[in-house]
């Protein structure tokens, strides 16, 4: 795991905490990158030891999660959208930057790029920013769980000790063959409390509100409404490693995409997780960072 800054960004109600990984050459592009919905900053590690100090990575916690779970609400996507750009003004230099986002991240990354046109360029969705309108029979929790499943459980159990966390982790199918120090680093950086009564930082109520989010309105017009071109990169296996991903060919054909500016891209041989976390779709994403900011 390559060598980070912790930095801390003001935002409405407080500061966001920011992990910055430098490029290389003063001067270099600035890419922004946002997790999924009950991630960290830190699930970007891998990504930017495979930039290889080419562009400088900038991955806030947000809002609500990990070293950025004491900042209030009110949270949702819009939320976090004006909070990415404010860490594109304070860390982004001179100029637009290229966003990316991963999950619950990329609709936040589309939502951003519609409201704060001035601050971001090219956009790359990894395996998220399209939508689907919501199923009008579900309630919000219930439409909470058909969209994170188990991830919202693990919000309200406690651990006895890192390991404990670190073997609840291991156990999960998207990562059982694609475990390293750096999936470590980024499950642990969640954790919050002391022992034997550790939990995860994610405010449930931060949670619940992104998830539900998701499918207002403005989010999902945002794809249909970008004022720079994107790239989905999506994977072919799901959050549990299902051979069903979020996306498939029919679903994008579903999603008529061809008005947008949007240009689908399928990752082989990953899932949700290891389409970020694991080196082939690691590389695949720095690949296409390098090239969308000219680095």
């Amino acid at each position: 795991m390559i060598a980070y800054e912790e930095v801390r960004v003001p935002v409405t109600g407080g500061e966001l905490a920011v992990l910055r990984w430098p490029a290389r050459e003063p001067g270099a592009p600035v890419v922004v990158a946002l997790h999924g919905i009950t991630a960290n900053a830190l699930s970007w590690g891998p990504v930017a030891r495979l930039l290889d100090g080419r562009v400088t990575l900038v991955a806030p916690d947000l809002r609500g999660r990990a070293g950025s779970s004491a900042l209030p609400g009110p949270y949702g996507i819009a939320a976090h959208a004006d909070d990415a750009a404010a860490v594109a003004a304070a860390l982004g230099g001179p100029g637009r930057v290229v966003l990316a986002g991963h999950s619950m991240g990329a609709f936040v990354a589309a939502l951003a790029a519609v409201r704060h046109p001035e601050r971001f360029g090219p956009l790359l969705l990894v395996d998220g920013g399209i939508g689907f309108p919501a199923p009008t029979q579900l309630s919000p929790d219930e439409l909470l769980t058909a969209v994170i499943g188990p991830a919202m459980d693990r919000l309200s159990m406690t651990f006895p000790d890192r390991a404990a966390y670190r073997s609840f982790w291991q156990a999960h199918p998207a990562f059982a063959d694609a475990w390293s120090d750096e999936v470590d680093a980024y499950i642990q950086r969640d954790l919050t409390g002391e022992e034997p009564a550790l939990r995860s930082s994610c405010r449930i109520e931060a949670v619940r509100a992104d998830g539900i989010g998701l499918f207002g309105e403005e989010v999902l017009a945002a794809v249909r409404e970008l004022p720079v071109p994107a790239t989905l990169l999506w994977a072919r296996r799901g959050l549990m490693d299902e051979e069903q991903g979020l996306y498939d060919e029919g679903r994008l054909t579903a999603a008529d995409l061809g008005g947008t500016r949007v240009t689908p891209v399928a990752v082989p041989d990953v899932n949700h997780y290891t389409l970020l976390t694991g080196d082939a779709g690691g590389g695949e994403i720095a690949r296409r960072l390098v090239e969308l900011s000219g680095a």
